[in-house]
């Protein structure tokens, strides 16, 4: 698959979390997934929309009633047919660009040989045996997932040499250089602006030194950290003296891993460290189960005591022979009374992480499991104050709740079928809680509701991971195709679609009575601002809330109990750590500076002066109002107004490509020349150090080029935006603008030296305070000017442009790539092409459908806990997770308060005020750092109480 192939309108999201290449080497994968109750279908419909070349289906198996328990895609009409044959339909159309299709034979060597990847779900432990076995010999990548009940299983074996080409997916790190030594080894020093992010063992690669310049051209080079501003490198002692600049990147390393058969002990993977000995007794526990189905070609009935015992007894036997001695007899016991369960939330967690492993194998990005993984919400069970279920409260029923039945018993459905719930949000996460709801019951009985509002409209980017949409659905709302497709899954939902945003602007409709009336809310929003007012909406009315969140491959899960946990809290900054104005204006030195800038222009020249006029020509007491948000932003905005009607107002299509000319020569010639003339190439500083040193990159001017593409790319963009919201008519003919260009006279530019230039935002603010009096002045002659304009058309508006990353057609991202890149080439940064713009200019969230299962899968299981009424905090979790590196921490409100995390301070400082243990440093490391960089996306709180799990 060539890049040009991949659709990025549709994997536009994934593409952020899976790069171009890795994506390519998706193309070329088959899969095969054997075994279609719920956790199999989960698995393949994660796998398809992450785009593999195709995808096989295998079950010899019918559909009965307790595989509707899990299963999205069969239906109580599908009863006696192929579970295979019954989703094929249905899964093929998740995805265009994967072939489906449906096997209902054996598996045998022959066919497992068409494959690069098998999954077997839910099987016997013979087969695992032997497909494992020839997998292994065959370099075939082998996953084994299972579910039982309340528990879970995964084990991967991608053969004896595995390449890893990145084990994390992490934007590489960089840093700007302040000083280098010539030593033994040599220590490299970074400028002071912000901690580097470097950690022991990572090569780096070194560019744009100046002095010591042996090190640009040194191959990738290990280091070793000193401190949070300096690391140590190889021998510098004998290279040049460093004079100034450059910058030092990380070089990702690939690994080789070497994975042992299914039949070899492998390593345990913790998915709950509360959980350790728990999770190791499982390992065995499983293998007794596929001995007890072995013996009685079924497992365990449902709450049975006598095949609980026999189980243990057989567990105990395989602990002789694999000398274990620490057997966690009770697990094995609930594991006994549950394992006949099928749960959709268990399926979608499993099948999130087994479908990220399939990922994984197919792509060689991330870092694989290795090899077991034990996974159990046994916690979600009732407490012992709800008195014991007997084997008749969970025996089937014919009903297609049986499988969750035979783990809660039928007087916990019918609560379900009664429970009011309130999901805000229709988007990734909602799609997938809404598919957990159906399956389930929620709401889907006399008395029961959700209520789900989303005001967004499906987009053709939403379809590779928001499953309950199809391109036929694009342009209609969420909300209403979400509850149209749930109630195919589940006919007797009951489901209101709502199109309101929930603010104080909508209390009239989310009124004190509303809530009152709930059981529940779930938030699957995608901001801080809209968390924060739902979580106090719901402890000002005491009502449990469930959140979630995903960035990528990392997700986590926040459960508010009234009365019991901590709430969400309130949001004490904005979630993205602002550029300093004078950086963005004058000094920029990463890509993301520029690319910030070039929106700004954006909205400063096509969105925010066009509203400012329609508002002048509309309001009469524009000018007053304007005047009274005080004379430096009032002489900013009346300008603009006044230029957009007078002087700078085209009359035609030559008109708008004059002024794009124009702004071309301003923005990245002239102001540069008058830049370096303040602060020219030699200047130094009152300490006599170079003043162009360290974060501050020396610019050039550029001169125009009709022949330079990104120079035309300017041009044509600006242009256009310039004539729409003008409304004139605009072209993409580069030959026609090149044309009106060769008339066009841009005038000589000669730097003033009565210019000040701010170097720091606290000059700026000075400056400003000086300006005062001229700005009076300028004020009252531009309020004359104002009040004399005469309009030909008393009629006309502008048209504001709303930017639009998605619309290719738009000039949008044309403007800020090329904006943003001709800026860079002043400062002699690196570019960024389109889909890296588009990431950073947009704001975009990464996304992939795996995790966003996995977390809506925990978010049901403590929905579990809140429906029966769950009172001891212990039985709660909080979840992290990172999927690209197998890292999990499920914590409880018990034991590890953390009273002090503050994410957005570089010398951050955790404060464990009760015990401390040593094993959880490097758990509370990754939460640290996770959360600080996703809230750099404004996705999670700003502040979090939470407790870690009981030893």
């Amino acid at each position: 698959m060539a890049q040009a192939d991949i659709d990025e309108g549709l994997y536009s999201r994934q593409l952020y979390v899976i790069d171009h290449d890795a994506m390519r080497r998706m193309g070329k994968a088959d899969v095969l997934i054997a075994g279609m109750r719920g956790l199999g279908v989960e698995i393949a419909k994660n796998v398809i929309l992450a785009g593999v070349r195709s995808v096989t289906i295998q079950d010899e198996g019918v559909v009965q009633w307790r595989d509707l328990s899990s299963q999205f895609y069969l239906k109580e009409a599908d009863l006696g047919q192929n579970r295979a044959l019954c989703s094929e339909k249905q899964l093929s159309s998740l995805n265009v660009y994967v072939r489906v299709s449906a096997w209902t034979n054996k598996l045998d060597e022959d066919f497992l040989s068409k494959f690069q990847v098998v999954v077997l779900t839910n099987s016997p432990l013979e087969e695992q045996l032997h497909v494992g076995a020839f997998c292994h010999s065959n370099n075939i990548k082998f996953i084994v997932a299972d579910t039982r009940g309340l528990c879970g299983q995964l084990f991967c074996d991608f053969g004896e040499s595995f390449e890893v080409r990145d084990t994390n997916g992490e934007t590489p790190v960089s840093a700007m250089i302040a000083h280098i030594s010539k030593d033994n080894p040599g220590i490299v020093t970074c400028t002071d602006e912000e901690s580097h992010e470097f950690t022991d063992g990572m090569f780096v690669n070194f560019s744009e030194i100046q002095g010591m310049t042996e090190l640009n051209s040194y191959g990738p080079i290990e280091i070793k950290v000193r401190g949070s501003y300096s690391f140590s490198i190889c021998d510098t002692s004998n290279f040049s003296e460093y004079v100034k600049g450059g910058v030092v990147t990380e070089v990702k390393q690939s690994e080789i891993l070497s994975f042992v058969t299914i039949r070899d002990p492998g390593l345990v993977e913790m998915t709950d460290y509360g959980k350790t000995q728990r999770h190791l007794s499982l390992h065995l526990a499983f293998q007794a189960l596929h001995r007890f189905t072995q013996k009685y070609s079924r497992a365990p009935h449902p709450r049975s005591q006598a095949g609980a015992e026999e189980l243990v007894a057989i567990t105990k036997e395989l602990c002789k022979d694999a000398k274990f001695d620490e057997l966690d007899e009770d697990a094995v016991r609930q594991l006994s009374l549950v394992a006949s369960g099928d749960l959709a939330p268990v399926s979608a967690f499993i099948g999130g992480l087994a479908a990220q492993e399939v990922v994984k194998a197919c792509s060689g990005k991330f870092t694989p499991l290795r090899q077991w993984l034990y996974f159990d919400a046994l916690e979600c069970l009732p407490q012992e104050n709800d008195g014991v279920l007997s084997e008749d409260a969970c025996a089937p029923r014919d009903s297609r709740y049986d499988g969750q039945i035979s783990v809660f018993g039928s007087a916990f459905q019918d609560k379900l079928k009664k429970q009011n719930y309130f999901l805000v949000g229709a988007g990734a996460i909602g799609c997938e809680l809404l598919k957990n709801f159906a399956l389930i019951g929620l709401g889907a009985g006399e008395g029961g509701n959700i209520t789900v509002t989303d005001m967004d409209s499906i987009e053709r980017s939403n379809l590779n991971r928001q499953f309950l949409f199809h391109s036929k659905d694009i342009g209609r709302l969420k909300s209403e195709v979400a509850a149209e497709s749930v109630k195919e899954m589940n006919p007797y939902m009951n489901i209101t679609a709502h199109q309101n945003r929930v603010c104080p602007e909508t209390e009239e409709v989310y009124t004190h009575s509303f809530y009152s009336n709930l059981d529940g809310v779930a938030a699957a929003l995608d901001n801080v601002d809209a968390r924060v007012y739902l979580d106090q909406c719901c402890v000002r009315n005491k009502k449990p809330m469930l959140e979630g969140g995903t960035l990528g491959s990392k997700g986590h899960t926040l459960v508010v109990v009234p009365h019991l946990t901590e709430s969400y809290g309130p949001s004490t900054s904005g979630g993205q750590k602002a550029i300093p104005i004078c950086t963005l204006k004058n000094f920029p030195h990463r890509i993301e500076h520029t690319l910030q800038w070039a929106r700004d222009q954006f909205e400063g020249l096509f969105k925010q002066t066009a509203e400012n006029v329609n508002n002048f020509l509309s309001d009469p007491t524009f000018v007053d109002r304007t005047v009274a948000r005080g004379d430096v932003e009032a002489v900013e905005i009346l300008e603009g107004v006044y230029r957009i009607l007078g002087e700078e107002w085209p009359q035609n299509w030559a008109d708008c490509v004059s002024w794009a000319r124009r702004q071309w020569e301003t923005l990245y010639n002239n102001q540069i020349k008058q830049l370096l003339h303040c602060f020219p190439r030699d200047q130094v500083t009152s300490s006599g150090l170079p003043f162009w040193m360290g974060a501050k990159r020396c610019p050039d001017p550029l001169t125009f080029d009709t022949n330079n593409t990104t120079h035309m790319d300017f041009i044509v963009a600006a242009a256009n935006l310039y004539g729409q919201i003008y409304g004139i008519t605009g072209s993409r003919n580069r030959a026609d603008i090149q044309s009106i260009l060769q008339g066009i006279k841009v005038p000589e530019f000669t730097p003033k030296s009565s210019v000040k230039i701010a170097v720091t935002d606290q000059e700026l603010k000075e400056e400003n305070e000086e300006r005062k009096e001229e700005d009076k002045v300028k004020l009252e002659m531009l309020k004359e000017k104002l009040s004399k304009l005469q309009l030909k058309d008393q009629s006309f508006r502008m048209h504001p442009q709303e930017f639009e990353k998605d619309d290719d057609s738009n000039f949008h991202m044309d403007y800020i790539v090329a904006t943003s890149n001709l800026r860079a080439e002043n400062y002699n940064i690196p570019t960024a092409d389109r889909h890296k713009s588009k990431l950073i200019a947009g704001r975009i969230i990464p996304a992939i459908a795996t995790t966003t299962a996995a977390i809506a899968g925990l978010m049901c299981l403590e929905l579990y806990k809140l429906v029966q009424g769950h009172q001891k905090i212990t039985s709660y979790r909080n979840a992290y997770i990172n999927l690209a590196t197998q890292y999990f921490v499920l914590s409880q409100f018990i034991c590890f308060i953390i009273t002090s995390f503050h994410m957005y301070s570089e010398k951050s400082v955790l404060k464990l005020e009760r015990h401390s243990c040593e094993m959880f440093s490097s758990n509370l490391r990754f939460i640290y750092n996770f959360i600080k960089i996703n809230n750099a996306y404004g996705i999670y709180s700003k502040k979090l109480f939470y407790t870690l799990m009981e030893d």
